[in-house]
């Protein structure tokens, strides 16, 4: 993996802005990982793929990272620190192919959702109808005495442990952050979205490079391509001679 130089970056951006979550994120890992197959990226469990979107952030800008939550108690907006090395020693090592699992008198084996599973069910509505088409996808075999069972007829209850097991196996596809609010000492798990906060950052990176670009731009008449070549230090340095 390497990191993205301005011009690769406003690139995934701009083609960014037409496009879903799932396809931003592998926009960004087919562009950072030159050496990988567009397939074998789309092929990886989420958490492997999350996982490489936080060391393509690191390699941007660095481990640390700033968020905001709002406490579902008293509205409270807090500020938290990340560290993208903190939640990667979270990762395990390659997870299975096909997991196995004996639960409630049902021997089960699935593998792990992928990109590719997540855009099969984009544009449903119904939460449980999406979740009803991954689980579909991801079973790979199911038995009850010795008889073939369809996704569709798992009880509730095996289900329910199918995804215990997917979240423990691909810890990264699912973060929670336990946080406690000072103010109302409300505690609470909230979701950390990789790809949403990624992309948020990237967005505000953009808009901000552009700004740039148009000024010094109107101010010496250099191109965009030059601009961009331009480090981010002798960058300010131009800003700050034309008073921006």
């Amino acid at each position: 993996m390497r990191a993205l130089s301005a011009g690769e970056l406003l690139d995934v951006w701009e083609a960014g802005l037409a496009q879903a979550p799932t396809e931003r994120a592998l926009a960004l890992l087919v562009a950072a990982c030159p050496g990988s197959s567009p397939d074998g990226l789309a092929s990886l469990s989420i958490g492997q793929r999350d996982a490489k979107l936080l060391m393509l952030r690191e390699r941007l800008w660095g481990s640390q990272m700033e968020g905001v939550v709002v406490c579902p108690g008293c509205r409270e907006r807090l500020e938290l620190t990340l560290d993208t090395r903190e939640i990667l020693s979270c990762s395990p090592p390659t997870p299975r192919a096909e997991i196995p699992l004996n639960i409630a008198g049902y021997n089960v084996t699935f593998r792990l959702p992928s990109s590719l599973d997540v855009m099969s069910a984009t544009g449903r509505v119904d939460p449980e109808a999406c979740r009803a088409l991954l689980l579909q996808r991801c079973l790979l075999s199911a038995q009850q005495g010795g008889a073939a069972v369809e996704s569709h007829q798992l009880p509730p209850d095996v289900v329910l442990g199918v995804a215990k097991s997917m979240a423990e196996a691909d810890p990264l596809a699912d973060i929670q952050l336990q946080v406690t609010c000072p103010s109302c000492k409300r505690g609470w798990g909230a979701l950390f979205d990789v790809v949403s906060f990624l992309w948020t950052e990237i967005e505000a990176w953009a808009w901000r490079i552009l700004s740039d670009v148009h000024t010094l731009a109107s101010a010496y008449g250099w191109s965009e391509r030059d601009i961009l070549a331009l480090s981010p230090t002798r960058r300010q340095f131009y800003l700050e001679m034309v008073g921006a």
